[in-house]
């Protein structure tokens, strides 16, 4: 029997926006955390159903509200043209994909329509669609744009301990799993069948109750990070140097302090120290007026090739010490992939993007007197790969570097806040989330905020930062889980496909049932 629509096409439409818009609110800075099951609920009721034409539709209705609303901190200072094109891409992945989701909700019914499966397997099925939709949409095109996981949405909530077990994607898989579970226990009778609740009263029972994965304790590290507030924007006006002086007049208090180390934003230093000989002098007395080493980023030059670098400058040394440039810039903020194409389009904003970053291919890791520090360059935060990376190789603390002044007054800045807390618990460590013009914060492994500077005021902290070691669960088996919820959902896409075509052509080759029960072209009766 095909499945039919849980609501006609108009009212699908309308309950797809809404679910779209109410899915935001479950994001910094809102952060009404519950919502992410209900916006998921409103989506998976309209694609119920519906034709490949009609689950497209409402996907992409969904997907638009969504998007539309949650990033349009683009515009602040980037204008209306980015922020419809990276919605629009987003949208139209996330409604061409989304249309999966429609035909594992067709197929399955169709091989087995028993209350196990329409309870366990059907939602597992749609669970891992999302989860792989969410995993595509964060490597592609380029390198994707990670940022709306709905697994991250649960910065603020008591369920972000979960990611410690099994990363971010299985967080947001199980989440899926438990409104896929209701949404088919509602289908088949509701409370006429209290124990249809059980998978989903189980899942949100672990999601509920479960700890966060353990790390030891490592000792503490003295850290002074400073927040300048200089103009450091893409349009800002502004002299040579002025961001390097303004960091450098928020870190006056921090002189004469005791400190294991400086930490300054993304882009504190606006000149490359590694060609610049006077700003690499001024470096050196800095690091002898501090007397511990500095953490800071530049824009530097080797070769023909220009990155956006974190390095460490120590007093007396052959400095830098040890760099690590950004893995993943920004596609049309920080470079613009194939350049002649989209000149052709629209030149007159291309033409405002003169970097051409190149991204970097060493690790997100540096040893500071024996600390392990792990390292992720602003948009760097979301992509699971450079946080798994630093943990590996044995960082005991997390320091995020970022400039969110193209953003000022949005939630961008709070959003990112939130990942920085996702990572935080989902890692066991501590990060030190600095900013050129804040909210800058030092979270504690379990997620709670340290300490704290106000957004658009400089600042400085000077914080003892608790250390650990050990990997946690979900930093270890997070690549598996990734892989199985990416490629493995996409064989069994294909597998659900072909089984249901050989069911069909099955059905369709045999041969009529005669009215008086027998088989067609049959030599005899034969009981059905």
């Amino acid at each position: 029997m095909p499945v039919r629509p849980l609501l006609p096409l108009w009212l699908a439409l309308i309950v797809a926006a809404v679910g779209g818009a109410v899915m935001d609110l479950a994001y910094p800075s809102i952060s009404w955390w519950p919502l992410a099951f209900v916006g998921a609920g409103l989506a998976l009721v309209t694609l119920i159903g519906r034709s490949a034409w009609g689950a497209f539709t409402v996907g992409f209705v969904f997907s638009a509200t969504f998007y539309l609303i949650h990033i349009v901190w683009i515009t602040r200072y980037l204008g209306l043209i980015p922020w419809f094109a990276l919605a629009g891409i987003e949208t139209l992945l996330s409604a061409v994909v989304g249309i999966g989701i429609t035909l594992v909700y067709r197929w399955i019914p169709r091989l087995s329509g028993g209350t196990a499966v329409r309870l366990l397997g059907l939602p597992a099925a749609v669970a891992a669609v999302w989860s792989a939709r969410d995993l595509f949409l964060g490597s592609w095109p380029y390198t994707g744009f990670p940022w709306a996981r709905i697994g991250m949405s649960q910065a603020d909530g008591p369920l972000a301990t979960v990611s410690s077990w099994v990363g971010v994607t299985g967080l947001g898989f199980l989440m899926i799993f438990v409104v896929a579970s209701v949404i088919e226990w509602l289908r088949l009778g509701g409370a006429r069948r209290a124990v249809g609740l059980a998978p989903a009263a189980l899942v949100s029972v672990v999601l509920l109750a479960a700890p966060q994965f353990p790390t030891q304790d490592a000792g503490t590290l003295r850290v002074g990070s400073v927040q300048g507030n200089g103009p450091s924007g893409y349009f800002d006006e502004r002299e040579a140097y002025a961001v390097l002086e303004a960091q450098r007049a928020a870190t006056e208090p921090l002189l004469g302090q005791d400190m294991d180390l400086l930490l300054w934003p993304e882009g504190g230093i606006d000149a490359d120290p590694l060609t610049n000989g006077s700003v690499a002098a001024y470096l050196d007395r800095l690091a002898e007026e501090v007397g511990a080493p500095l953490l800071l980023n530049a824009a530097t030059t080797r070769g023909d090739d220009v990155y956006n670098t974190s390095f460490l400058w120590e007093a007396g040394a052959d400095n830098p010490v040890a760099i690590h440039d950004k893995r993943n810039p920004v596609p049309m903020g920080e470079y613009v992939p194939d350049r002649w194409f989209y000149e052709a389009i629209v030149p007159d904003l291309i033409g405002l993007i003169q970097r051409e970053y190149t991204p970097g291919t060493n690790a997100p890791y540096m040893d500071v007197d024996g600390v392990g520090v792990g390292l992720a360059i602003c948009f760097d935060v979301i992509y699971d790969a450079v946080i798994r990376e630093s943990i590996t190789d044995g960082a005991q603390v997390l320091m995020f570097q970022t400039n969110n002044a193209d953003f000022r007054d949005t939630d961008e800045n709070l959003q990112q806040l939130g990942f920085a807390r996702m990572r935080a618990i989902e890692t066991g460590r501590s990060v030190v989330n600095i900013s050129t013009i804040g909210t800058s914060q030092v979270i504690a492994p379990d997620g709670s905020v340290i300490d704290a500077l106000p957004s658009d005021e400089p600042g400085a902290m000077l914080t003892e930062v608790p250390l650990r070691t050990g990997t946690t669960l979900g930093v270890l088996i997070g690549p598996v889980v990734d892989a199985v919820l990416g490629w493995g959902t996409a064989a069994l896409w294909a597998a659900l496909a072909a089984l249901t075509l050989l069911r069909s052509r099955a059905k369709k080759n045999r041969p009529a049932a005669r009215r008086d029960g027998s088989e067609s072209g049959g030599s005899g009766a034969q009981t059905l």
